[in-house]
């Protein structure tokens, strides 16, 4: 546990560093939960959105993309279940008079057993070596069973109380667990309470006349009201989709875990609409495509799994989470669910509009059904930078702090260095920028020793440095040095952009 703390205390102090992520009106003493995207940070998450854009929308003939507005009639809200539905299940601790979400509580000590139950595996595993079948012991082994059974239990307990919204007995479960205040150690709980997350604003020039407004809470709500217009504008077919990226608030009543649980955050969602009675087979299509668009970013297989739902939303018929290792443990990074018809049939109940499809091979009209893939944009950020900072020991005692980000998405993709500040090499380097950035995104570092420039690009997640040194006069190479493994080599200075070109190109990942 102190280990992990320890490292997500360095994510977030290297975040800072290197310009990637500042809190928010910082010389105020910021914002709780609010943060801004520094320089690396906003071309960072922007190659995240264009990566998931590009793999959702591009690659898809039936899959557009919509780009709906943050406030809406407020009727959409009460027809979505927001208004009197989305809660979270609030306790208070008397002592330390810290406020949780009921629900994370016990989640996170169910994660505690299992992952004592992973330890017993990894400890076998070691110990047999390539003779270990991994799915007899854990069905034989009797403190895997014990782990097992108990967090199965304490889950579809608290998915039960949950869904009969019987809130004494998610107090009465926490106390039995004895599950304690995580910062102070104290058990002295208040009664569990519903806490609406929603914003609320007024669109108005006077407050007399001033409309109640929401901020919407999530993105979905945006692509539903707009199923007819897409459709028939599009004249698009089931099964097709609706791709969005945008800004959601919710007013997290826990909003820890840096930019995790954020009260202003930023989502990627495709709501993809089928025939009735095939939404099944969908959403398990979906499941492996999305696990295929994570596996090829390369962050690591053993940092992913899913995590199917035991309590599901009012509206869904199935329900899985692709959850990520983050330094604080396995936590939800992208939501997939099956939507059933609950939306289109609840916003033509509340407009009195058809949100329909007529379907020409069954000959008949019906509301369609939903399949759901959602993304936290800025958990995805969190994935990537906190998987790819690395510390590395090196030859002759020395170490180095790395950061192998994607090269797809990293923000520079090289860095031109100049070997000395003289003797024409400035000039020679700053021709190679003005060539190619009309292609990448470049930066120009001449500042310090050539050695400390590499270990700062390192830092910083620049895959390439290229240094510009006196023989370039001559023969017109450079050294270009690759950040993973630091290997060095001269390369024409004509053949840079299609170095470059070979490590970043789009199509190249996709069909890893």
């Amino acid at each position: 546990m102190a280990k992990q703390q320890d490292k997500f205390k360095q994510v977030i102090a290297h975040a800072k560093e290197y310009g990637y992520i500042f809190s928010s009106s910082e010389i105020y003493d910021g914002l709780s939960a609010v943060y801004d995207y520094g320089q690396n940070g906003a071309e960072l998450k922007k190659n995240i959105k264009d990566y998931w854009w590009k793999s959702m929308v591009q690659l898809h003939d039936n899959i557009v993309g919509l780009d709906a507005a943050i406030l809406m009639h407020p009727t959409t809200w009460k027809a979505s279940g927001h208004v009197d539905a989305f809660n979270d299940p609030l306790i208070d601790n008397k002592d330390s008079k810290k406020r949780y979400r009921a629900d994370v509580l016990v989640e996170d000590y169910a994660e505690k057993i299992n992952q004592k139950a992973q330890k017993e595996i990894a400890k076998a595993k070691k110990r047999f070596g390539d003779k270990f079948d991994e799915a007899e012991f854990v069905s034989t082994n009797p403190r895997v069973i014990r782990y097992k059974t108990e967090e199965k239990e304490i889950l579809e307990r608290l998915a039960k109380s949950l869904t009969n919204e019987d809130l004494a007995d998610v107090k009465a479960l926490i106390e039995e667990l004895e599950i304690a205040c995580p910062e102070t150690g104290s058990k002295n709980w208040t009664d569990v309470k519903q806490f609406n997350l929603m914003f609320g604003t007024k669109l108005g020039a006077s407050a007399d006349s001033a409309t109640d407004l929401y901020l919407r809470p999530e993105t979905a709500q945006g692509i539903f009201v707009n199923f007819a217009n897409v459709q028939k504008t599009g004249r698009m077919k089931i099964p097709f989709g609706i791709a969005q990226i945008g800004k959601a608030f919710r007013n997290e009543i826990v909003a820890r875990q840096f930019i995790f649980r954020q009260r202003e955050f930023e989502q990627m969602e495709m709501q993809f609409f089928v025939r009735p009675g095939e939404e099944l087979t969908w959403f398990e299509k979906w499941k492996e495509t999305r696990q295929q668009w994570h596996a090829s970013l390369g962050l690591g297989e053993e940092n992913y799994r899913f995590h199917d739902h035991e309590k599901m939303a009012h509206y869904a018929n199935a329900a899985t989470d692709i959850e990520f290792n983050f330094p604080f443990g396995f936590k939800e990074l992208e939501g997939i669910h099956s939507r059933t018809d609950f939306d289109l049939k609840a916003h033509e109940e509340h407009s009195g509009k058809k949100l329909q499809f007529f379907d020409p091979e069954m000959n008949k009209n019906y509301v369609p059904y939903v399949i759901e893939t959602s993304i936290g944009l800025d958990r995805m950020f969190l994935a990537v930078f906190s998987s790819s900072l690395q510390e590395e020991e090196l030859e002759g005692g020395t170490s180095r702090t790395v950061l192998k980000l994607p090269a797809i998405l990293a923000p520079y993709k090289a860095a031109i260095l100049p070997l000395v500040k003289k003797d024409g090499l400035p000039e020679i380097a700053q021709e190679i920028v003005d060539d190619l950035k009309w292609d990448f995104n470049i930066t120009y570092d001449e500042k310090d020793a050539v050695g400390r420039r590499y270990r700062r690009q390192d830092a910083a997640g620049t895959p390439f440095c290229i240094t510009v040194d006196h023989d370039t006069k001559d023969d017109h190479q450079v050294t270009v040095r690759n950040r993973d493994t630091m290997e060095q080599k001269r390369v024409p200075i004509a053949e840079l952009k299609s170095l470059i070109q070979k490590e970043v190109d789009f199509k190249t990942w996709m069909k890893k």
